[in-house]
């Protein structure tokens, strides 16, 4: 089967802070750590974005070889609708057991059944020639034995498919990753349901941390991987007449989510 590589937008360079204890004194005995991995998606328009996750390996070394890589254990291979894990819902890829000690990398090998579903017509994703052996993330982690590790692949949807000028769909990654113990998270709900709005985390004035549409049918958002930090969180209308809102010093806890009670745009 073909494979396919891809190279990651500067931002996956991890630090393990807290993680919870593993309780199996065969692990502890045995100096092993536990470390889950999760798919997560940013928002886009389109109706469907399937990815097909054939495996996910770990890199148990540090040095610059191609060895060393050990895969998890797939609870399912094959395709994942990505939109399907916005506004707070991911998926467990895989778990694996690794000696503790320093990881580097991890990679992401994708088959070749990929697409994009807009206006409910499906459409190939293809891939640079270049990209072919599986998508690498710089973690640099240090593990503990006794601790369990989760990590979430965050796939931006709408900026990893680029149209051409021929009318088709590459699929060229931009992904961030994060982990439980470095980050937070923002949620809550704005209404009415057909403002359609979109939520966005701001930070130093005019920086967008993070974005996400409003569930249609609850108008509820959860905006993940939020650094702790102060934000003012924008509520956009994207149809009607109604007037934008901003709700400012929204302050974001490591490890925690953030409530903001349900705002209705007027």
């Amino acid at each position: 089967m073909k494979k396919l590589l891809f190279f990651l937008i500067p931002c996956a360079m991890l630090t393990w802070a807290s993680c919870s204890k593993n309780s199996d004194s065969s692990v502890n005995a045995g100096g092993n750590a536990t470390m889950s991995v999760y798919l997560v998606d940013g928002p886009a328009s389109f109706d469907k974005v399937y990815l097909d996750v054939q495996s996910v390996q770990v890199k148990a070394s540090t040095d610059a070889s191609e060895n060393d890589w050990q895969s998890l254990n797939i609870g399912r291979k094959g395709v994942y609708n990505l939109l399907d894990f916005k506004n707070g819902l991911d998926t467990l890829l895989g778990t694996i057991v690794l000696p503790a000690g320093r990881i580097s990398q991890i990679r992401l090998v994708l088959g070749t059944n990929n697409s994009v579903v807009i206006g409910g017509v499906l459409f190939p994703l293809t891939t640079p020639s270049a990209q072919q052996s599986g998508l690498k993330l710089n973690i640099n982690a240090d593990l503990t034995a006794g601790v369990d590790y989760r990590l979430w692949i965050d796939f931006d949807a709408a900026r990893s498919i680029v149209q051409t000028g021929a009318g088709t769909y590459i699929l060229k990654p931009v992904i961030r990753t994060f982990t439980q113990a470095e980050s937070g998270a923002i949620k809550g709900a704005v209404l009415p349901l057909d403002a359609k709005a979109w939520v966005y985390a701001i930070a130093n004035v005019s920086d967008t941390i993070s974005s996400t549409p409003a569930d249609p049918t609850t108008g509820a958002y959860m905006l993940r991987g939020i650094p702790a930090a102060t934000y003012k969180v924008a509520f956009h209308a994207t149809s009607g007449v109604y007037k934008d809102t901003t709700v400012t010093n929204v302050i974001v806890i490591t490890g925690a989510a953030t409530t903001i009670g349900t705002i209705t745009l007027k």
